[in-house]
């Protein structure tokens, strides 16, 4: 991080992108405690039918200056409410089940 430049903290990247996705449930987590590796979970409706890398282009934009001079590492997860929760869009009832083949 530059000099004289003060870390970012999880509220003010939870603010900004709350700023350009007003919708958005927003989780920050600082990794390493230092203000600069941070670990993000932006659930949206706005990311509906976009691609993954459409999705953190919208964050990224929603955090502009932060990821230039602020934020050195930035790990994004990007979902929609449905893709957060894709349990209850199944009937009631259904397990996952996944098995090994003996060897």
């Amino acid at each position: 991080m530059p000099t004289g430049i003060e870390p970012i903290t999880a509220e003010e990247i939870r603010s900004l992108i709350r700023d350009a996705l007003p919708d958005a449930q927003v989780r920050v987590r600082d990794l390493t405690g230092g203000g600069d590796h941070y670990e993000a979970l932006v659930v949206s409706a706005a990311f509906a039918g976009k691609t993954k890398v459409a999705r953190h282009r919208m964050v990224y934009a929603a955090l502009q200056e932060a990821m230039v001079q602020r934020i050195h590492a930035l790990a994004l997860t990007t979902l929609t409410p449905e893709e957060l929760n894709p349990a209850e869009e199944q009937p009631s009832g259904l397990v996952n089940i996944q098995t090994r083949n003996p060897r």
